[in-house]
């Protein structure tokens, strides 16, 4: 009896700290938006962008370090679909998020990058040939309707600050597109490579298309000017969201069943929403949460979906 009860411990054990990684990870994810929109204040985008990924590629090195000798065995379609993540990925989402979210609040922002799973649904549907659903089809009403609830009862006529506020969150529609493109196409590479070596791999190849645009941009650049709280939010934009979200995320995903993973996912929207309140102290207003409330029940519909599928 004493064993089994040990036994009993134990797996409850390693359940929570999978439930752990899997959430934390997540919020991670999440916390990118509002952080964002901290870097994209301090400083020029391609520079903050060219540290995201160099930070990034430095915490994800140790994690990746003993998968490196799949790289020898890499194919040419490999290095193909890697090129692409960090094309899409890296590149175009660290590009587009910061240049949108210097037009859109955080909550703005959060709410557009609520829409991911609906729009990756969406493009997995038209390019990949998965089966339409009433859940997926629910989902991607839910995530256009929100949205557009947001930017009705957003207080700004058609002056300039709707003009920025529609700029803005047509721009981090940008990213989310581009993040969907990250997604459908890591899901084919990752079918037999490591999903750390395969974003390490990303973020080095995404370092050298950042460089051009980082060196034109540095003459507006004075890193003395930069506050220790930006370089706290830059070190994390890196670290953090790309880093250690990713090990966490991967980490929890490779001991979890796919149903439990696809539950998490609404967490990553919630941290998005919560750290811009918290971070960047944007006042309270019923529309935020009327508009982020109906974009979250499709991203709970799509987690339904996957649940369903990985059973």
């Amino acid at each position: 009896m004493n064993l089994s009860f040990r036994r009993k411990k134990s797996r409850r054990s390693v359940s929570t700290a999978v439930y752990s990684e899997l959430a934390l990870g997540m919020a991670a994810f999440g916390s990118a938006t509002p952080i964002s929109k901290i870097v994209t204040g301090a400083m020029p985008v391609f520079i903050g962008s060219l540290l995201r990924v160099a930070i990034g590629a430095v915490v994800l090195a140790p994690f990746s370090a003993g998968k490196w000798r799949q790289i020898g065995r890499l194919s040419r379609f490999d290095w193909m679909l890697i090129s692409v993540i960090a094309l899409f990925g890296m590149f175009g989402f660290s590009t587009l998020m910061l240049y949108g979210m210097k037009s859109v609040s955080g909550v703005a922002g959060a709410t557009v990058m609520s829409t991911t799973p609906a729009v990756t649904a969406v493009a997995s549907m038209l390019f990949l040939g998965d089966r339409p659903t009433w859940r997926k089809c629910a989902a991607i009403v839910l995530a256009v309707g929100g949205v557009f609830v947001l930017h009705l009862g957003q207080d700004t006529g058609s002056g300039a600050n709707g003009e920025h506020l529609l700029l803005g969150s047509m721009l981090v529609f940008g990213a989310v597109c581009c993040e969907a493109v990250y997604t459908l196409v890591g899901k084919k590479a990752l079918e037999h490579l490591d999903p750390i070596l395969v974003t390490f791999l990303a973020t080095v190849i995404a370092l050298p298309i950042f460089l051009p645009f980082a060196i034109w941009q540095w003459r507006d650049f004075e890193p003395s000017n930069i506050s220790p709280a930006a370089w706290g939010a830059v070190l994390w934009y890196g670290a953090g969201t790309l880093g250690l979200g990713s090990w966490l995320w991967y980490s929890g995903v490779a001991k979890a069943e796919g149903s439990i993973a696809a539950g998490f996912m609404g967490v990553m929207p919630a941290s998005a929403l919560i750290l811009s309140y918290i971070l960047l102290g944007e006042p309270f207003r019923i529309v935020h949460l009327a508009g982020f409330a109906i974009v979250f029940a499709g991203v709970l519909l799509i987690s339904w979906e996957h649940a369903r599928a990985s059973q």
